[in-house]
């Protein structure tokens, strides 16, 4: 009985601290400047990483491997953007701020935030990340495929 008391106390606490941590009161607020700065570079290209270093050196293995998949998937260049967060200290904790997603590397689709590295993969396993990149004119649909 003790047992379970403690471990529904121990749950209500970590779910509240969990909680509270998320609130607006611990959440420090990104300025109007600096969101429209990150907007702008959300939809300066189709395609958008927010990574640590740059395609030709990643300066980590997320970020590499998110530029992988994308090269996998055939996005061209022009019609992807990159930033490396690195070299701007505010925009390595703005981006987390404006997506409300605490890692790096970052993926935006047409404006819309796709996710980090790992739903990045699991898209790509799944066919998804595909079908996306074809819907959004990104990607060319093969060959034999008409639009709906």
């Amino acid at each position: 009985m003790l047992r379970s008391v403690l471990l529904a106390s121990i749950s209500s606490s970590r779910n509240t601290a969990l909680n509270s941590s998320r609130s607006p009161a611990f959440r420090r607020w990104l300025s109007q400047e600096a969101r429209g700065k990150i907007q702008a570079a959300v939809e300066a290209s189709p395609v958008v990483l927010f990574m640590k270093g740059n395609p030709q050196i990643p300066q980590c293995g997320f970020s590499r491997a998110a530029v992988q998949v994308l090269e996998m998937q055939g996005v061209p260049q022009e019609k992807l953007k990159t930033y490396d967060i690195l070299e701007d200290p505010e925009l390595r904790s703005g981006i987390k701020e404006f997506s409300e997603w605490p890692t790096i590397p970052q993926i935006y689709i047409n404006a819309e935030f796709v996710g980090g590295c790992d739903i990045l993969l699991g898209m790509h396993q799944s066919g998804e990340l595909q079908s996306l990149l074809e819907q959004n004119n990104i990607i060319p649909k093969p060959s034999g495929e008409t639009s709906s």
